[in-house]
């Protein structure tokens, strides 16, 4: 079944490199959007909330299927880098300077090294983080009401009306117990498990 996931959702959250405030530009926060939309349509993650700051994102995601956490994380994060760092070099070289580190591995550095990912695994630590990332753009005060914020999946939770186009609700994940005495969360419409 193709909409399995064997993982606990993650709160994941990464940082611009000392806090600068790269994402401010709605096109840097557009390259995020892009690439978490490409993931889910690539069928590795379900992305249930996120928030794109100025300076760093929180997200709450979950891995599909045989997909490794770690190599999620990296291929998002190094793609973003990469198309940022390309409109800086053709836009605006001298805000890329501000990102030049010293590493044997590379001249420009966007992203803090080690970004937080923390398992979700119960439903009120879910809630919590959930609650987190929609209030904080109304903790910088940027908006009043969590919705207000553009990029964030805090409209969806209000409305339901996904603007995105890769939300999914976290209410829709259903603990299935296995066949081995095991449990393990699955990513489908009850009906599908029903016909099972």
């Amino acid at each position: 079944m193709n909409g399995i996931i064997t993982e606990w959702p993650q709160f994941f959250t990464a940082t611009n490199l000392q806090w600068q405030k790269l994402l401010k530009p709605n096109k840097y926060k557009d390259i995020i959007i892009y690439s978490l939309r490409f993931l889910v349509a690539d069928n590795r993650i379900a992305v249930y909330a996120f928030v794109i700051m100025s300076n760093h994102i929180h997200l709450i995601w979950q891995m599909k299927a045989n997909i490794k956490e770690d190599d999620v994380q990296r291929d998002f994060l190094k793609f973003t880098a990469q198309k940022i760092k390309a409109d800086l070099k053709r836009n605006h070289p001298a805000v890329l300077e501000c990102f030049k580190v010293g590493a044997k591995d590379r001249k420009y550095q966007l992203w803090e090294r080690n970004p937080l990912s923390v398992e979700l695994r119960t439903h009120r630590i879910f809630r919590q983080k959930l609650d987190y990332i929609h209030y904080n753009p109304v903790r910088a005060q940027l908006c009043c009401l969590p919705e207000e914020y553009r990029y964030s999946s805090a409209l969806f939770f209000e409305t339901g009306v996904d603007n995105w186009g890769f939300l999914k609700h976290y209410k829709d994940r259903h603990l299935i117990k296995g066949s081995r005495g095991g449990s393990f969360f699955c990513w489908c419409s009850l009906a599908v498990l029903k016909s099972k």
